[in-house]
């Protein structure tokens, strides 16, 4: 186990946890983990899902308490039984992934939420309220309409709001977990920027995000856990995104460019003119037997639009559309399904899956066709179907009746593949496949599309992360504003070059 000195060694660690152990149904969650956090530090809490991150901030927040022997010190004083309470009126925060804001109530609302709560009912002075949440605000150095309510802004300003939450709790340590999972780049440098903001002003932020440059970013120092044992603890100057994945893992990935040449292939989709007005604008483009296709560009570059247009989701107002040689205008998306082209979502719990249903029932979902016995569905060709899918794509289930909801974010997306690769498609839009997923999950979802490509599957790889597509596409469709802005070959351009002409 590596450990490294906290920055200012003789500074006291605001946070320290000693011997902290969990167990669930005899199963160890965690095992003799040690952590520790120094006054406005951007410290990182790295591994995989499972891994025993979040039960780590459970037991600091309160709402699991560990086995005999753990320690816990805040501030040089020993906390002999955390609870949710004590945790709050110490100063720990946590901006969780859902951020557990209320859209009906105004940002003043949600911002001041404390402090109107309490054992007794008191008088709602919205003066006082209005002036709470502009004061923390201006902390972070942002301005919001505090009189609209939350459901009328985006993500990225919603997590602001759970941020300025969190300091009118007097915050002195913030837990932000995954906070930029739904964020574009310009949103999420936004965001990185406020974490400095809280950091200067000497509010601890420990940092749990899967995207490892952020990682690298914004943090001093990273904690890694795996399978519930600390890893080690290390300074992040010097760590390579790969060395943090071999940590987080125990495993090494291949890093390298996958692109090959495709330009011999039959061409399986043809798109030529396409426009939605205010959406996307002269698209065209040919998609190959077995290629993947990479896209990438901004919030508003029209990538999503593009795609849900492609899947018969919207119709295009201009352009046209071939399908195997054959022109092709879908109605809808029961259309495009039957013609064979298949889109993942990027909103894999709201529209991806069905998350109390069971797994089997999301995985058959979109060919209920292929498992029927004259018009009712037959349990031995669903079960059979599904077998099949789970042991091709490794998913890692308990039973089928299981609900979805009980997979880890990986297996889920696993399923979710494997609900579209049922209907036998020729061509497979992935709509930021990796939101949400861990790294090794990642890598795994990437060696299933490579694999997919190799059978002769035409694909369609969607992502904001510039990496994504330059590492598993063949060729890299670039969108800005709904234009196509340029077309790069991995093969004979660097990463930089194309994140450059991205985030520029």
């Amino acid at each position: 186990m590596d450990m490294t000195t906290a920055p200012g060694e003789d500074a006291r660690p605001i946070l320290s946890l000693r011997n902290i152990n969990m167990t669930f149904g005899g199963v160890r969650a965690l095992k003799n983990v040690s952590f520790e956090v120094m006054p406005g530090e951007v410290h990182c809490l790295a591994g995989e899902n499972g891994s025993g991150k979040s039960t780590l901030i459970k037991v600091i927040t309160g709402v699991y308490r560990p086995a005999a022997g753990a320690e816990i010190v805040f501030d040089g004083a020993a906390v002999s039984s955390m609870t949710p309470g004590i945790a709050q009126s110490l100063g720990i925060q946590v901006i969780w992934q859902d951020l557990a804001l209320f859209p009906e109530m105004t940002v003043a609302e949600n911002i001041a939420f404390q402090t109107l709560s309490g054992a007794r009912p008191r008088f709602v002075r919205y003066p006082a309220i209005r002036k709470i949440a502009e004061d923390a605000l201006a902390r972070l150095g942002v301005t919001l309409d505090v009189d609209r309510p939350l459901k009328d802004f985006a993500i990225a300003q919603r997590q602001i709001v759970a941020i300025a939450r969190a300091l009118v709790g007097e915050a002195r340590i913030v837990f932000m977990d995954e906070p930029t999972a739904s964020l574009t780049q310009s949103e999420t440098d936004h965001l990185l920027a406020i974490v400095h903001t809280l950091s200067a002003s000497g509010v601890a932020v420990v940092f749990v995000s899967h995207r490892l440059a952020e990682v690298l970013e914004i943090s001093s120092r990273l904690t890694v856990l795996r399978d519930g044992a600390l890893v080690g603890v290390y300074p992040v100057e010097g760590m390579t995104q790969s060395r943090i994945t071999e940590l987080m893992t125990g495993r090494t990935f291949d890093q390298s460019v996958r692109a090959h040449d495709i330009s011999r292939n039959p061409v399986v989709l043809s798109v030529q003119g396409l426009s939605r007005p205010g959406e996307f604008r002269d698209i065209s483009f040919e998609l190959r037997r077995g290629e993947t296709l990479g896209i990438t560009g901004l919030l508003g570059s029209g990538r999503t639009e593009l795609a849900l247009t492609l899947f018969g989701m919207r119709q295009p107002a201009a352009g046209t559309i071939t399908l195997e040689g054959k022109a092709v205008r879908f109605a809808s998306n029961r259309q495009a399904i039957a013609a064979g082209v298949a889109y993942l979502s990027e909103d894999r719990l709201a529209l991806g899956l069905n998350q109390p249903q069971s797994i089997a029932d999301n995985l058959v979902m979109a060919s209920l066709n292929r498992i029927l016995s004259g018009r009712l569905i037959s349990p031995t060709k669903k079960r059979a179907l599904v077998s099949r899918w789970i042991a091709d794509l490794g998913v890692k289930i308990g039973q089928q009746e299981d609900a979805i909801s009980t997979l880890s974010g990986g297996n889920q997306q696993r399923v979710a593949i494997a609900k579209w690769l049922a209907t036998d498609p020729k061509v497979l839009i992935l709509d930021s496949p990796t939101v949400g997923v861990d790294v090794g999950a990642r890598a795994g979802i990437f060696e299933i599309v490579a694999r997919l490509a190799e059978a002769g599957l035409a694909i369609i790889l969607i992502s904001d992360e510039v990496p994504e597509v330059y590492f598993n596409a063949d060729r890299v469709l670039h969108m800005e504003k709904g234009r196509m802005a340029g077309w790069h070959d991995p093969r004979a351009t660097t990463l930089k070059d194309i994140e450059a002409a991205v985030y520029a």
